[in-house]
């Protein structure tokens, strides 16, 4: 399995658009073969942070997820909007 946390930083004024784009991913992303599991969490103590958790089967899983349109276009809508800082662990 493989877990990646997606830490996004949004820039200011920009976080509730921000955050639409990661919830329209999320239930899209849900949907996906392969998905374990795929949420959303609103940082408890910066207004200006969400990260994505996400869990997938295997690796094929997760790359086939990337090329997705759904993947594709919320992470370019996204990079306009703020920051990204990723972090991956396989177990």
């Amino acid at each position: 399995m493989i877990r990646i946390n997606c830490f996004f930083q949004a820039n200011e004024g920009q976080y509730d658009a921000a955050l639409q784009v990661a919830l329209t991913l999320t239930a899209a992303s849900q949907k996906h073969t392969g998905c374990v599991s795929y949420d959303v969490f609103e940082s408890g103590t910066r207004s200006d942070v969400f990260m994505f958790c996400e869990t997938w089967t295997d690796a094929d899983a997760l790359a086939a997820h990337a090329a997705t349109e759904d993947f594709k276009s919320a992470i370019a809508q996204l990079e306009g909007l703020g920051k990204m800082k990723l972090e991956r662990f396989e177990f």
